[in-house]
């Protein structure tokens, strides 16, 4: 595959150094933050474009997690933070080893059926359905299924898809997504892996079969389903297993998906409509049962979490932390397309990485108050796993962690007129990113598309559960606008697809602005006077952590 940019033009101006921060003004969101002076045209994108075009090669064969080009990936980053005057913070100079254990299943000795009357029905694994591979399945398992709407108990939205239903020993089916009338926040926590399986424990059920709604599947299932047989992980403690206990995942192809209402009185295409006009899902069991056999090939993992820090300048300050993350890992090596079998992984998430390395660039310029860490996380795509790791057990005081601010596939495919922020009501970072946006002449929006569920599919939200406000950053577009179509078209096509290579559109002006925005939106929250704290009406307030003292900024 030739690695051939199409650039469009260059359209903003670069990140920088920056200048000291003002004194501090008393408003709400703390002191005037620094500012990003102007360096040659160009040199801060190129800079960006070279850092995407090394991890993003076909050398690279996709950055997999555990994989020796991983590790290249990594030392990459340690030796671009070494160069920028990055101190190492992780417990191994730069690196933090994560070790996992992955599991990829051997469907030669594996298969799925329905069960109804006595007589078996297969199931085609690839065609039909797929083993999830995240949870330590049963090597055997069959029991009753029953319907469970959207599988969602939301006590504060007085939901509860378990009402009169007895699940103990059985596998829930459930069409994925939530009901339109619950907020986003709210359905986008419950929606995570962690707290559904939770509620389902505790109701006795066994496993789960998802089947999604063919409106709202970012990857369709015939180029979702031939990756089936790539590894999937889990953190090797067994302590931080979300899905204790869960015998049994599986994703039933939505075209296929009649096949597990036959007989109940019921269709899936009834189901659909139901959930399209907004109406509550009914809830029913299925006249049918599922068999399963799982065979699992097993193998412990070492993958790098790589964390550098800029210490603050001010003493009173330097052991608070603002954390800038984005994941270093892809999908690695899949299925090809049009011949193509390198998942290069090159807006996710080498985008992020190059912008989170230029960003420190502008912090080593201008040292804030505060100590700034920088992390390249490992196995995001595996389950956010490497953040979840860090998040628990970082190589800086735990207690001393603040703010996090991450970057994920934040897309720059056309000139940036509009930050996206996820989560951008729910703390007062909120605040600090509106201020910084204004003097860059940038629009604000918050998630356009809050059904997706994207405030809990990265890497922010392993620092969420812990309590800390977090803002995940993105170009952002007006719903309905081509530049929305853009980004839909991108995601349809090349999201998780050899075609997120080194071969296609990029707007380096809208990747400049962006990385831009991040230095100067951390340096702000990183020299504020107080701490950044949850809004009293978020969602997120419930996790956060208790704060013993905030110090002031009166020196």
């Amino acid at each position: 595959m030739t690695a051939r940019l199409l650039l469009l033009p260059l359209l903003a101006l670069p990140l920088a150094g920056c200048a000291a921060p003002a004194p501090a003004s008393g408003s709400a969101g703390g002191s005037t933050p620094a500012t990003v002076d102007k360096v040659p045209e160009g040199s801060r994108a190129d800079a960006w474009w070279e850092h995407v075009q090394f991890l993003a090669a076909d050398e690279m064969r996709g950055r997999e997690t555990g994989s020796p080009e991983h590790r290249k990936a990594a030392n990459y980053v340690a030796d671009q933070f070494t160069r920028a005057g990055v101190q190492p913070a992780g417990t191994d100079g730069f690196l933090q080893p994560v070790t996992f254990r992955s599991r990829k299943i051997d469907e030669s000795k594996s298969s799925l059926a329905l069960v109804r009357k006595g007589k078996a029905s297969p199931v085609s694994l690839g065609d039909e359905a797929t083993f999830g591979m995240r949870i330590d399945a049963a090597p055997q398992l069959e029991a009753p299924l029953v319907f469970v709407g959207h599988g969602l108990r939301i006590p504060e939205a007085n939901h509860d898809d378990f009402e009169g239903l007895d699940v103990r020993g059985k596998v829930v089916v459930y069409l994925a997504g939530s009901p339109k009338q619950v907020p986003g926040a709210l359905s986008a926590h419950y929606q995570s892996a962690a707290e559904r399986w939770s509620t389902l424990r505790s109701l006795g059920a066994v496993g789960t079969i998802s089947v999604a709604n063919p409106k709202s599947m970012d990857v369709p299932w015939e180029r979702s389903s031939p990756n089936r047989l790539n590894p999937a992980m889990a953190l090797a403690d067994a302590s931080l297993d979300d899905t204790a206990g869960q015998q049994m995942s599986v994703a039933f192809n939505p075209a296929k998906a009649e096949r597990l209402f036959e007989g109940s009185g019921h269709t899936f295409a009834e189901v659909l409509k139901i959930a399209d006009e907004g109406k509550a899902l009914p809830h029913f069991a299925l006249p049918v049962s599922v068999k399963a056999t799982v065979t699992v090939d097993s193998q412990v993992v070492e993958s790098q979490n790589v964390v550098g820090i800029v210490r603050g300048r001010d003493p009173a300050l330097a052991d608070e932390f603002v954390v800038l993350s984005a994941h270093l890992d892809h999908v690695g090596l899949g299925a090809a397309i049009n011949g193509d079998a390198v998942y290069n992984g090159a807006m996710d998430n080498a985008s992020g990485i190059a912008t989170l390395l230029e960003s420190a660039k502008a912090v080593i310029a201008t040292r804030p108050r505060r100590s700034v860490v920088f992390v390249a996380v490992t196995a995001e795509e595996k389950g956010l796993l490497g953040s979840r790791y860090f998040a628990l057990h970082p190589s800086v005081a735990k207690d001393g962690i603040i703010a996090n601010i991450n970057m994920d596939m934040f897309l720059p495919l056309f000139p940036m007129k509009t930050v996206m922020a996820l989560g951008l009501d729910e703390s007062d970072l909120g605040d600090d990113l509106r201020a910084v946006a204004t003097g860059m002449h940038l629009a604000v929006q918050p998630d356009p598309e809050p059904h997706r569920n994207r405030f809990i599919r990265s890497d922010q939200y392993s620092f969420i559960r812990e309590g800390v406000p977090a803002l995940a950053m993105k170009v952002g577009y007006d719903e309905g606008s081509p530049e929305a179509k853009i980004a839909a078209e991108w995601t349809h096509d090349r999201y998780h697809a050899p075609s997120d290579d080194l071969d296609q559109p990029i707007d380096r002006g809208a990747a400049a602005t962006f990385t831009k925005m991040i230095g100067e939106l951390c340096l702000r929250v990183a020299s504020r006077d107080t701490r950044p704290q949850w809004k009293d009406a978020s969602f997120f307030r419930r996790f956060a952590r208790p704060v013993l003292s905030d110090t002031t900024a009166a020196r």
